[in-house]
């Protein structure tokens, strides 16, 4: 198991403040840009490293889990921050990508080896714990390391589009071990779905996305409704008209009535996102009036809206 150092790769202290951070960043993300390094075959990993880096001591909340688990915050994260979920989900992959076999066969070299592994991960306190007394690994893992499951499931969070939602999409997930799997995401997925790829996880378990939909400029998003506000002229708010409503897959004509107000609502059925479980199925677009008033009137225009006020008057 790596470990990173992402205080070094950014070259600043780790009392580093935000501002010391971002500049540190900016001037190595130029220095070493795959477009700026074409003849360098490691500018685009320092890249990498550097957009890694950069990622977590940004963000105070990783860089806290950061600071107390190294590089391996996040799998600790998954394990709902819970040392010995952490220890049977993550240890024995730790161990094998060191080169250790301690979670299969006991004794005191075992243990010691192990040390090494986890002291490699936290620092000297971790193999030690909280109190400074030495910690007995058979009381994590079992007598003889047998309580390790050699396979697991993973989750892994994916970033998409309420545009990505609507059509589905995909993913390619890359492994440290080189493999790399096409995750299909399917339409209508919501923020909180979870998609599951039967068998692509840890040595057999499954591999569990994690949809988050971003929000989207245009759409606000309701189960499978969608809400959206459409720009009316004034004229065709006191008149009546037609004018055209882009919804997220076409652009369809809505009649207005005349003497509609501004913020009422109309329902166009089946304009909406797909169900998740039946995408031929879709839910409501609702489209909320904003009537735009005229600007710059000519002497001419205010003339005749006076006039119009003083009708109404009478």
């Amino acid at each position: 198991m790596d470990y990173k150092d992402y205080y070094s790769i950014l070259g600043v202290s780790k009392t580093a403040s935000q501002d010391e951070i971002k500049k540190a960043y900016r001037k190595l993300a130029r220095k070493y840009h795959p477009d700026l390094n074409k003849d360098d075959p490691q500018a685009e990993q320092r890249f990498k490293d550097l957009n890694e880096a950069n990622e977590v001591l940004s963000d105070a909340e990783k860089r806290k889990m950061y600071d107390q688990f190294g590089s391996q915050w996040q799998q600790y994260q998954r394990a709902g921050g819970r040392p010995d979920d952490f220890w049977s989900q993550w240890g024995a992959q730790g161990a094998r990508q060191q080169g250790r076999q301690t979670y299969t066969s006991g004794g005191p070299q075992g243990f010691g080896d192990f040390s090494d592994f986890f002291e490699t991960l936290f620092g000297q306190m971790g193999a030690r714990g909280a109190g400074g007394q030495q910690v007995n690994f058979n009381d994590i893992f079992g007598q003889q390391g047998q309580s390790i499951r050699r396979s697991r499931d993973v989750e892994h969070m994916i970033e998409i589009s309420l545009a990505e939602a609507f059509y589905g999409t995909s993913r390619t997930i890359q492994w440290e071990n080189g493999r790399s799997i096409e995750a299909k995401i399917p339409r209508g997925v919501k923020n909180g779905s979870r998609v599951r790829l039967k068998g692509q996880g840890q040595d057999g378990g499954h591999l569990y996305l994690s949809i988050k939909v971003m929000p989207d400029d245009q759409f606000e998003r309701d189960e499978d409704d969608l809400k959206t506000a459409v720009p009316v002229d004034l004229y065709t708010a006191l008149l009546g008209g037609q004018i055209d409503v882009s919804t997220i897959d076409r652009t369809v004509k809505l009649t207005i009535p005349a003497g509609t107000a501004n913020g009422k609502q109309f329902r166009l059925r089946g304009l909406g996102m797909p169900n998740i479980k039946n995408p031929e199925e879709r839910g409501n677009l609702y489209a909320t009036v904003e009537v735009q008033l005229p600007t710059d009137l000519s002497d001419e225009e205010k003339e005749l809206f006076e006039k119009l006020r003083s009708l109404r008057e009478t």
